[in-house]
């Protein structure tokens, strides 16, 4: 009896240090998941996705299909607008050498720039990506109706939030948690439908208007290409180029937060005028590429406006091996490779654009104007992507505003304008209404000018005597000249004489008490015409301003907080 009970007694005590060792063994499993969470969500969200949100394995686009015969009487110029993503000063060797210490050329847009003008101090509406394309399309500072700040895709602020806990950066990402529930994020957050776009206006005077590519102004009805005076949209619907596992492409990664988040939520995917997701016909740039000229030989008999809004070269960075292979030679590093090849397939897809149009006899009386969205980002740690401008995205120095700028209209332009004075992202919405005849709204303030006379000759001087940014707590002024940049974050302050200093070396803010006095009257008294943004920023993300994101702060380095 007694050995029963003792027998018993081993028997249970085994069972209690294999539960006791099991618990052990899944708490630390559980400790080890949630010190990797960030990767591990990094990993499964695409998956999770590709479950939530299906892509078929194919779809397509229908364009609509213009006139066989063209009206002769009818002269107005066909109207393409290209806007690349995220692409630095001096990622177009026409102006400062390109990319990879100058060795890799950018033929077919420095040929664009040889045929018509290129716009020496162009400037992008704001230091990123939605706010600027929302001014572009309204010609209004996109403050003016309250689209102020960048949404982001759903889950990331908690992902944000993950990283900010495990940071060891002396300079740390900052959440506001208590907004969050007042945040929007991409499938909620839109331009405000009684904006009125430039599709708008040039859908009313008859021409056939077709979006390609990324839209970032809303997906609801009301803000979706189609509901904002595009007859077709191709919309992108998902991140990525190619699917990160497919065996024609090189991928690159960094430890960014920004490059997690992409990465995170990539998938291979597009719509077509509101139809459910399908995978591309290929690699993004070029598949864009492939529409785009099928909308210019559909509609070669109507003038037609084209909004080719290219998802490169914004990471994630993912570039065909056969592009890889053609810079590899020349560039070091394997990121910058990538890049390149990245840079590589964007010359390559105007170069066939503006081929098209030849071969369709359309290149005399077509207007093209390229540029990007914004300057040139940190996060992918490349150096010298804006060269010679000190910045990056998201902040206001140069770096971050000062982008690629030109235009080509050869009945209208001559070759090889250069174009001295500042022009700004919403002029595009008036120098194109003006050259299709399209009647613009007078019921609001617009911020624009027509820059085609400016260009021709027929009107002299400067464009803009001001000119002004505004990110939350980061405002910046241009003036006649002069440039004030400041943050109530950290209570900073810049001052730079861009007509002596160009590229923001010397911070004269102490030199010039009364400049800095008459630069601040005036974004205060800016700052009184916009409205309330219509959802507020949840993240204060450190910049460093000469450092891109994998080098390490050093104390003296100067930065700036960019509210999302």
């Amino acid at each position: 009896m007694i050995a029963q009970v003792n027998h018993q007694q081993l028997l249970s005590g085994s069972k209690m240090r294999k539960i006791t060792a099991s618990i052990f063994f899944l708490l630390f499993i559980g400790l080890i998941a949630w010190q990797n969470r960030v990767n591990i969500t990094v990993w499964a969200l695409p998956k999770i996705l590709n479950i939530a949100r299906p892509v078929l394995s194919e779809g397509s686009s229908n364009w609509d299909q213009g006139p066989s015969i063209r009206d002769i009487d009818d002269t107005r110029p066909n109207i393409v607008l290209i806007l690349a993503d995220d692409l630095g000063f001096n990622d177009i060797s026409f102006y400062n050498g390109g990319a990879g210490s100058g060795l890799l050329m950018t033929p077919n847009i420095d040929q664009v720039a040889h045929d018509g003008v290129i716009f020496e101090n162009g400037y992008a509406a704001n230091a990123m990506c939605a706010p600027s394309r929302a001014s572009i399309m309204t010609g209004r500072y996109s403050t003016r109706f309250g689209f102020e700040f960048t949404p982001l895709f759903p889950g990331a602020l908690k992902l944000m939030e993950w990283i900010a806990d495990i940071q060891d950066d002396e300079l740390k990402l900052e959440i506001e948690e208590n907004l969050y529930d007042d945040a929007k994020d991409i499938f909620s957050a839109g331009v405000p439908t009684e904006e009125i776009t430039i599709a708008e206006v040039l859908q009313d005077a008859g021409y056939y208007t077709a979006h390609i590519g990324k839209w970032h102004l809303g997906r609801l009805s009301g803000s979706h290409p189609n509901d904002q005076g595009f007859d077709d949209s191709l919309f992108m619907e998902g991140g990525l180029y190619l699917p990160e596992n497919d065996k024609r492409v090189v991928n690159a990664k960094t430890s960014h937060p920004v490059d997690n988040m992409v990465w995170a939520k990539g998938q291979f995917s597009a719509s077509f005028n509101k139809s459910p997701a399908f995978a591309p016909g290929g690699y993004l740039t070029d598949y864009y590429t492939d529409e785009a000229i099928k909308v210019i030989e559909k509609n070669k008999n109507r003038p037609f406006f084209l909004y080719l809004a290219h998802w490169a070269v914004h990471n994630p960075l993912q570039a065909l091996k056969s592009d890889v292979e053609a810079v590899h030679h020349h560039t070091k590093g394997h990121n910058l490779q990538v890049y390149s090849g990245m840079i590589r397939a964007l010359d390559r897809s105007i170069g066939r654009i503006v081929d098209a149009l030849e071969e369709n006899g359309l290149t005399d009386n077509t207007l093209i104007i390229i540029t990007s969205d914004n300057g040139g980002a940190s996060y992918i740690e490349l150096a010298d992507i804006n060269k010679p401008y000190r910045g990056w995205k998201l902040t206001h120095f140069e770096g971050g505003m000062h982008i690629p700028f030109m235009a080509k209209w050869p009945n209208e332009i001559k070759a090889g304008t250069k174009f001295i004075p500042a022009v700004h992202h919403n002029d595009i919405f008036h120098t194109i209404s003006a050259a299709g005849n399209a009647v613009i709204p007078s019921d609001r303030k617009l911020d624009g000018i027509d820059f085609m006379p400016f260009v021709k000759g027929s009107k002299k001087g400067i464009i803009h005597e001001t000119l002004f940014w505004r990110q939350g707590h980061q405002q910046t002024v241009l003036h006649q000249g002069w440039k004030l940049i400041r943050t109530s974050r950290a209570d900073q302050k810049w001052l730079f004489h861009l007509e002596e200093d160009p590229t923001e070396q010397n911070n004269v803010l102490a030199d010039y008490p009364e400049k800095v006095q008459l630069l601040d009257d005036l974004l205060d008294k800016h700052n009184l015409e916009q409205v309330e943004s219509l959802w507020p920023s949840v993240a204060n993300v450190p910049m460093l301003i000469d450092k891109h994101t994998g080098e390490e702060y050093e104390e003296g380095d100067e930065y700036i907080y960019w509210p999302n």
